[in-house]
């Protein structure tokens, strides 16, 4: 995930004049164009139907998730009464899967929020007040770094009672230990950018307390960053729970995707082909992270200015490429930013060298 630093994200902000218009007016510079990306809209979208899902699931599941219906040695596939079919235990697929999102879509939220809190409390603390406290909050975050997420999570279950992994919250706030890092080192790196500028140093000198420097000139411009760690660290609560759901670290009592991956394993879905078992929960698990993905990425397109100039860039290219078909550039090349004039004469000349 790229980043541009504040000062990149002040200056790119700054209305420019476009040309003028034929009736002599001229064009305002781009407005608020964050609702405009598809990617935004999509993944708002997606977002909006999970979060539909997880607050009415179990109340339009048709049956029972633990009710079991015929007697039958094998899961039944999907039928006009059970349209994702049964388990091995005949319970309707599409009862637990609509009873699961819930709990993982509570389970990451809460993740997210308490990882995003830490993240912008030990980072934002560490960059801006410098010295000793940013050596050892920095020397914290690294230590969470480098250790290995699953198999701390894996011991730290091992520890809990089965009341305890039954508990979301705690299930929750366990997931928010291992995941806070990553947000506060990113959140570090700009707030020792934002320290040392002007409307800092103005609200120090007229006398103003740290903590209200930071909530007042700070936070405000590390807004989007701190969205941009919200959603990463959902997606990572999302991951982080299925996982351990999957390997049966969670109590069974409240359903869950991962739980139902879970049963499905032991009974070999898979290699006995009962497919309808374990690909709608999994297909689920994939697009919430997909949709948290796709919020990520346009919010990362809208505050790093490298990546909206090529976002830019692009689409000029394809309106005056003609035909309409959009020009091709090459992965991992920064395109460069040029006035209308010689970007015009630029591509005439292309037009003109090509057989």
């Amino acid at each position: 995930m790229t980043l541009g630093t504040g000062a990149d994200l002040a200056q790119d902000d700054a209305p420019q004049a476009g040309p003028a218009s034929p009736g002599g007016a001229v064009r305002r510079g781009r407005g608020f164009a964050l609702p405009r990306s598809p990617k935004i809209l999509v993944g708002l979208g997606m977002l909006l139907a999970f979060t539909v899902l997880a607050v009415f699931g179990p109340t339009l599941a048709p049956y029972d998730p633990t009710r079991s219906f015929a007697n039958s040695p094998v899961p039944l596939p999907p039928s006009a009464v059970h349209w994702l079919g049964t388990t091995q235990l005949q319970q309707d697929v599409l009862s637990q899967l609509l009873s699961g999102g819930r709990s993982t879509f509570l389970v990451a939220f809460l993740a997210g929020l308490v990882a995003t809190a830490l993240s912008v409390l030990i980072g934002v603390t560490a960059g801006f007040l410098g010295g000793l406290a940013d050596d050892l909050l920095s020397m914290l975050a690294n230590i969470f770094l480098v250790m290995p997420a699953l198999p701390l999570l894996i011991i730290l279950f091992g520890f809990l009672g089965s009341a305890s992994t039954n508990d979301n919250l705690v299930i929750g706030l366990i997931i928010s230990v291992t995941g806070w890092a990553w947000g506060a080192r990113v959140l570090r790196a700009q707030t020792l950018s934002l320290r040392n500028r002007d409307y800092v140093d103005s609200a120090r000198l007229i006398g103003e307390r740290n903590w209200r420097i930071i909530t007042t000139e700070i936070l405000p411009n590390l807004t989007p960053i701190v969205a941009s760690s919200f959603l990463f660290t959902v997606l990572y609560g999302v991951g982080t729970y299925t996982a351990l759901a999957f390997l049966g670290l969670v109590n069974s009592v409240n359903w869950s995707w991962g739980t139902m991956l879970f049963s499905a394993q032991l009974s070999n879905a898979e290699t006995n082909g009962y497919w309808w078992w374990f690909v709608p929960p999994g297909l689920a698990v994939a697009l919430l992270g997909t949709a948290l993905a796709l919020l990520n990425f346009g919010i990362d397109e809208f505050i790093n200015p490298r990546l909206r100039v090529a976002g830019l860039s692009r689409r000029q290219a394809g309106r005056r490429r003609p035909g309409g078909l959009p020009r091709r550039y090459v992965l991992g090349l920064t395109p460069v930013v040029r006035s209308p004039e010689l970007s015009d004469a630029g591509a005439a000349a292309s037009r003109g060298r090509r057989p």
